[in-house]
């Protein structure tokens, strides 16, 4: 039997004050301690946290050698603004981003110059050439404004085509639905070799929090988690713990099933995140 561990990642998110930001830097050295392969930054719907996004981003990359991965969105945002946000990470020495479209935000009319996910990769490569490595998102059961399963999983290929290098999933409970969308890619001729879906994995530390953040991004929290979560009600410890068993559960099936790779929507936190490393054996 091989020794060797799955790899893993953390993504944050900015915080919006000072405070919190300091928090932010002292959890970064504890996560860091465990040696992800990298951290990720996301960006608000339209760069409405730009600014902090920049100064984490700037701050996390002077801090240690692990590779910093901020989040790009594009809808809005014109090609010359993008194209400045390239260079500035160039000349911090970051070589990784996510490409993404990001949300409309409330009250915005027309998408901009890039339009969609595929339209900012196509441009990073125009702009960057084979400078970034860059990861897109993957939805093992579909983005919610997708037609259909089939377009879902082309305009995924698409973005590969484009020159994504690798995916990271939308979060989810369901094992099969991340070996489903695999699968699929295989059958079009695209394996995990050329073109890696990383799995996406939420820890399970709030009922309220999840069940929002799920809605609002059409991922399924399956039937028996949602019961369970609501028989404990306002029990934390109870969740805490019923939420650890489920996670573990999924991430020992995805390490069997040969996942490249896990992502952890961190929520900038430390320990439900240290938890779930250390039981599954990744340091």
């Amino acid at each position: 039997m091989t020794t060797m561990t799955t790899p893993f990642s953390f993504e944050f998110f900015p915080p919006k004050t000072d405070d919190g930001q300091t928090k932010l830097l002292a959890t970064f050295d504890e996560l860091n301690a465990l040696k992800p392969q990298y951290f990720s930054v996301t960006y608000g719907a339209g760069g409405s946290t730009r600014e902090r996004t920049l100064g984490i981003v700037k701050a996390l990359s002077e801090k240690s050698d692990t590779p910093i991965t901020p989040h790009l969105s594009c809808i809005g945002d014109d090609k010359a603004k993008i194209g400045e946000l390239l260079d500035y990470y160039k000349s911090l020495g970051i070589n990784r981003l996510v490409a993404l479209r990001g949300d409309l935000p409330s009250g915005m009319v027309g998408l901009g110059e890039l339009p969609f996910a595929v339209d900012l990769v196509k441009y990073i490569r125009e702009h960057s050439g084979d400078y970034f490595r860059i990861k897109v998102a993957a939805y093992p059961e579909m983005h919610p404004q997708a037609k259909s399963f089939d377009a879902d999983i082309q305009n995924l290929l698409n973005k590969y085509r484009a020159g994504a290098t690798e995916a990271i999933t939308q979060f989810f409970y369901n094992a099969d639905s991340y070996l489903y969308l695999r699968d699929a890619l295989a059958k079009k001729g695209v394996t995990q070799d050329q073109f890696p879906i990383i799995a996406g994995i939420m820890p399970i530390t709030n009922a309220s929090n999840l069940i929002r953040f799920a809605d609002g991004c059409g991922a399924d929290i399956p039937r028996f988690i949602r019961k369970q979560l609501a028989d404990y009600g306002d029990d934390k410890k109870a969740i805490r713990q019923f939420g650890f068993e489920v996670v573990v559960n999924l991430c020992e099936r995805l390490i069997a099933e040969g996942v490249p790779s896990m992502h952890f929507y961190s929520m900038n936190q430390v320990s439900p995140n240290k938890q779930l490393i250390e039981a599954l054996g990744l340091v």
